[in-house]
Order: structure tokens, then sequence, then C-alpha cells
């Protein structure tokens, strides 16, 4: 296992792919509650044209969680910082929902280290404010277990819930060992960031890619974010929020035509 130790946290990584030669970076982002293996299934397409770096956002998985709130720029600077640490000046870039929030964030403030960007099931604002609160005052009252049964349903349609259930269980296996704080502080970023008069400034080539029945962020949602930023286009797959796993290898193919132009 691979660890940085940053100041007030330590984040967990992995490496998948190549690392010796001189295949280009692509840099994973996970949704909230879930860990890096929420990545598992881009792994064999991707892995032989990419060094592919994934890693747990603190708070989840084995990435340890600094004291809340959290900001969007925060989840940003961690990812700068694993850059540095592992000398990465450039690197292509793909996250879904929080984590496509993270890539905007790093397309506005720091596009010169991301070569093309894909941003999956997130938008420029995700909710709000009011909703996030509330979200918070649940799970500090009563844990994650009580969202499960709901959060299942925004992520994955019954049909694929029905005949994939080893693949739905090893993902909520990661929500629930999600912790408190690093959940908490995940929603506190989420209430805060709005990066909708922003991301006209991103100018790297991005893909937005969205699930066509995603109840959290639908299509408009991604069309919205193709149309702002500079070089932008929108594609849409089967699938509600976790796009990646319920489409998994048509997602795949999008991902190489895309990032191998």
């Amino acid at each position: 296992m691979a660890y940085l130790d940053l100041p007030t946290h330590r984040l967990h990584y992995r490496i998948d792919g190549e690392q010796e030669g001189n295949a280009p970076w692509l840099l994973s982002c996970n949704s909230l509650g879930t860990d890096l293996t929420m990545w598992d299934a881009q792994i064999a397409d991707l892995s032989p044209h990419f060094r592919v770096l994934r890693y747990d956002r603190r708070g989840h998985g084995r990435s340890s969680a600094p004291p809340p709130p959290y900001a969007l720029a925060d989840l940003g600077h961690d990812v700068l910082a694993l850059l540095d640490a592992l000398r990465i000046e450039r690197t292509h870039f793909c996250g879904l929902s929080i984590g496509g929030l993270t890539g905007q964030w790093l397309g506005v403030h720091a596009g010169k280290r991301l070569d093309r960007i894909v941003l999956c099931a997130t938008a420029a604002r995700i909710g709000t404010p009011e909703s996030w609160a509330a979200r918070i005052d649940s799970v500090k009252s009563d844990g994650l277990a009580t969202l499960g049964s709901a959060t299942a349903e925004r992520w994955f349609s019954a049909e694929f819930s029905a005949r994939n259930r080893e693949a739905v269980d090893r993902v909520f296996k990661s929500f629930g060992a999600t912790t408190i704080d690093g959940y908490i502080g995940g929603c506190m970023a989420l209430a805060g960031a709005d990066l909708r008069e922003e991301i006209g400034k991103i100018a790297n080539p991005l893909l937005a890619i969205s699930g066509d029945g995603d109840p959290v962020c639908p299509p408009s949602d991604l069309e919205a974010i193709a149309a702002r930023v500079q070089r932008g286009r929108h594609l849409s797959l089967p699938g509600r929020h976790i796009v990646n796993i319920e489409s998994a290898p048509v997602f795949n193919t999008a991902l190489l035509d895309f990032l191998r132009p």
C-alpha cells in the first residue's frame, strides 16, 4: 500500500499500469462515499495505455480524515500535493460526482497540470446548501446506514442491481466504511461548491459523461458543463449516477477514444 503523509491527514493511493515507461498518466477521482475501488472496472482496459493513479479522498477508504469542514479547494490541493509528491507534471483526469467537481476546480485553478479532462455524473453545482445541511444532520444523528437504500436507488438502476448484486455490494461495502468525518466533510465541500461562473476558464479538451437515468446529476447538467467550457462535448450513456460501473464497457471505450485522439 502506498501513502502520502500531509500535515493534517494521510492519502492512500495506488498506481496501475507500466510505472517505469513513458505512458501518459491518468488520475481518477472517486465520488462521495466510495473509495478507489470504484474504478476497478476500468483498470483492465486502461492500464495497458496509461499509468493509472487512483487515490482515496480524505476520510474515505484507507485515507485518514482531518476534522471537517472541508472546502472544494482543500480537495483540489490534495490532488496537487499527490501530483507533486509523485513528480507528475501533467496528467489526464477522470472524476465522478464530487470527483468531477474536483476536476472542475483543477481545470479552473491548475489547468496547466492537466491534459484532457473527463467529468462524469457531476455538475458545476450539485444540490443546494440546504439539501447538504439536511444530509449532514441526518448523518450526525443516524450515521450512514440509514442512507443506504436511497443511495442505492440513486446510484444504480434496479435492473443493473438485480443482475450485478456482487458489484453493487462491493460499492456499498466501501460506502459503509467511509468515516463520518470524511462523509460530512465531503457534504460541506459540496454545499459550498458553485463553479457555474468559473468553468468558462477551462481551456483543456473536456468530455462530460452523463448517465441517462441519473437523478442526481441529469444529462442537462453535463450538457451545461460541455457548453460552458471552451472545448467541451457531452456523451450520455445508459445508467444512473455511478455510470462508470453500470456502463463499464462502453464507458471504457469512450475514455480510450477521447484520451487517445
